[in-house]
């Protein structure tokens, strides 16, 4: 019989497995989103050498304190780089590892229907969100480690002999995983209470003694987020400055929009509209009001003996309570309620609402009914999960979609302004940049993102005064001066522009954009030390730069650095593999190079031929390239006709300097003697 129930079990977490993979299909081969460039793609911590050290002992982190989450990606980043497959398929196995503890959670807990509560939680489509993007690795990971020490504090409690303080310890070390994955993990304490309230046990003081050390290590991280939100995200100003009264109204409001987009997941989307919060309007006191009635009719049914309403509430309420709207986060500038917020919260209504079905069933012998009921709703909730994940499929796709159900969604249409412009798309760019505008004018980064967009159409003076306005806006906002920086830079205004970057790096000594720019900005100068020094500090932040490579790699190799110029003409072909200009540098310099050892004839070929077939044959320096290369291995028929092709292109654009050095080189190719760098 134990045998049987085993096959079965293993069986029906296969089956969910499967299900859960087949339903988040469209994520497979979804690309990094939003912020994913902060966590992944653009994050210095996760290759840089003594990045895992930053990770833990630093205030690196490009957002929270989350240092496990930031250590998966390191470990994600060496084996399978930037590709975003791994990372959703790492994001899809732990939210089904999820599911399955959650099954046995309450399976020892008791509660009836536990395989239909999991197999909701895993398919229901408002947690998307959590696991189609890659940047809420935070919120999935945490939950594996919350319910790991959920089933360890369950264990400790069941287990009547001395040996069970060692699932005390392990939910203590699992606790303290799931902290550092995500600060809201502080909330467990209320969870472990509620094991508590549903064993029928007194909480009384050797409970609470117990209890403690996870109450400690909960409210000192929580102080350390609410810190670093305040302090190191900018948490701060009017646009976060409710007062209690208004805090309250947020709070209640968003506990029955959680409710409801569980119980009818119904026009979710990645951004919701930001409610209007007015104290003074009557109207606004109804969710507080209905709060309250129901707070008072849970409290009816525990005095009567019915405490899995209350439990279930207490758990859902206090595991929402630090997205609430009580203690402020930078997303409440756009939006006080999130799919994500709710990934574990949503356990407590899934879990009383299958209970007490269950347990009805049960009363009237009706399970057969019940079962069929059940696996209907799973499959229209994995058919929404599917629907739902395919948003996420590529960020234009997101934004899109977020902007139909949220139509006034300014930070939608900068973020898809950022995607469109990335894809070389300027006209598409500006128009959304000044959408967003349109909603918050005030938002000065739409500002000078508007400037970029204008400054890649050629409209200098235009982006310059965005620029202006941006920085009237948030004089203290490094991109801003950056931003500023490469129109004035673009004009001509060399000077002008070195202020602003530099005054970019004295905002964030950390930003290697600033470094980077304000490098470029000092060589067009003729500053070339210093400009080496810049770009060498702006790879030290981001080691995947590869223009700064190339540029860091320009000013060694014209100071006879030859070694260390050809190891970042290296570094900037491994990050930029279809660059025709890393191509064409580093076939040169192993054509070239005075080091007798540092040259490569057949490589410089290779790649003098792969720049060829992506610029064609009408660029006289890269035909000069090509026949350096040859000659370099000493073919020297194909080194002589390059040769003369590009003679006779620099001719035809009276390039005399280009023609005279090029009749030079190709009387060495015609006299069989290779090419050496003066």
């Amino acid at each position: 019989m134990m045998m049987r129930r085993t096959i079965h079990a293993a069986l029906l977490a296969v089956a969910l497995a499967a299900v859960v993979a087949i339903a988040y299909k469209p994520a497979w081969r979804g690309g990094f989103l939003w912020d994913d460039d902060y966590y992944v793609t653009k994050n210095p911590l996760l290759v840089v050498p003594d990045g895992l050290r930053r990770i833990w002992f630093s205030l690196d982190a490009p957002s929270q304190y989350f240092p496990l989450t930031y250590t998966t990606f390191r470990i994600e980043r060496s084996i399978w780089d930037l590709n975003p497959a791994g990372y959703h398929w790492v994001n899809i196995l732990l939210h089904t590892a999820n599911a399955l503890l959650l099954w046995r959670l309450l399976l020892s807990l008791n509660i009836r229907g536990a395989f239909f509560a999991a197999a909701i939680f895993a398919l229901h489509p408002v947690q998307v969100e959590s696991v189609a993007w890659i940047t809420e690795r935070k919120n999935v990971l945490m939950a594996f480690f919350f319910l790991l020490t959920l089933l360890a504090w369950q264990r400790f409690l069941a287990d009547e002999q001395q040996s069970r303080w060692r699932f005390y310890g392990c939910a203590l070390l699992a606790y303290t995983l799931a902290l550092s994955a995500k600060s809201t993990a502080c909330t467990l304490p209320i969870a472990l209470m509620s094991i508590l309230w549903l064993r029928r046990e007194p909480i009384d003081g050797r409970r609470l003694m117990q209890i403690l050390p996870f109450a400690f290590l909960g409210f000192a991280t929580g102080l350390l987020a609410m810190w670093w939100e305040r302090y190191h995200q900018g948490t701060r100003g009017a646009l976060f400055a409710l007062n209690p009264i208004e805090r309250l109204l947020v709070a209640s409001r968003a506990i029955w929009f959680y409710l409801a987009k569980l119980f009818w997941p119904a026009k979710l989307t990645f951004i919701y509209p930001q409610w209007k919060i007015d104290a003074h309007d009557p109207f606004a006191y109804v969710w507080l009001f209905a709060v309250v009635v129901m707070g008072v009719i849970i409290w009816y049914a525990w005095r009567r003996g019915i405490r899995a309403p209350g439990i279930a509430s207490l758990f859902f309420a206090g595991t929402l309570a630090p997205v609430l709207g009580f203690i402020m986060l930078y997303t409440f500038r756009y939006t006080y309620v999130a799919d994500h917020y709710q990934y574990l919260a949503c356990i407590g209504p899934i879990a009383l609402a299958v209970g007490s079905v269950a347990n009805v069933s049960a009363k009237r012998k009706s399970q057969r009914l019940t079962t069929s009921v059940g696996i209907a709703a799973l499959s229209v909730l994995a058919v929404l999960t599917w629907r739902q994940a395919s948003n996420y499929r590529d960020i234009e796709t997101l934004w899109r979609t977020t902007i139909a159900k949220n139509p006034e969604c300014w930070m939608a249409f900068n973020n898809l302004g950022i995607a469109l412009i990335e894809k070389g798309d300027a006209d598409g760019a500006v128009r959304n940049y000044h959408q967003a505008l349109r909603f918050a004018p005030r938002y000065a980064e739409a500002h000078y993102n508007l400037a970029t967009a204008l400054l890649t159409k050629g409209n200098v003076q235009d982006a310059i005064a965005e620029c202006t306005i941006a920085l009237q806006l948030q004089p203290h906002d490094p991109d801003a001066h950056i931003a500023l920086g490469n129109a004035l830079l673009t004009k001509g205004d060399v000077d002008l522009a070195i202020e602003q970057y530099t005054i970019a790096r004295q905002l964030n000594p950390d930003s290697a954009d600033a470094h980077y720019n304000l490098g470029n900005a000092l060589h067009e100068k003729g500053r070339m030390d210093e400009a080496a020094a810049e770009y060498r500090a702006a790879l030290r932040l981001n080691p995947e730069l590869m223009e700064a490579h190339l540029n860091l790699a320009s000013i060694l190799w014209l100071g006879k650095n030859e070694r260390e110029a050809m190891e970042h003409y290296e570094s900037a072909l491994r990050f930029g593999p279809h660059s025709e200009k890393a191509q064409i540098n580093l076939a040169w310099a192993l054509a070239s190079a005075q080091d007798e050892s540092l040259r490569d004839g057949v490589r410089a070929v290779e790649l003098a031929e792969q720049a060829i077939r992506l610029l064609g044959e009408n660029y006289p320096t890269v035909l000069r390239i090509v026949a350096a290369a040859y000659a370099q291995d000493r073919q020297f028929p194909p080194a002589i006709d390059n040769a003369r092709r590009a003679l006779s292109l620099f001719e035809s654009e009276h390039n005399l300097d280009g023609a005279s050095e090029m009749r030079r080189e190709l009387a060495l190719y015609e006299s069989g003697s290779v090419y050496r760098e003066p």
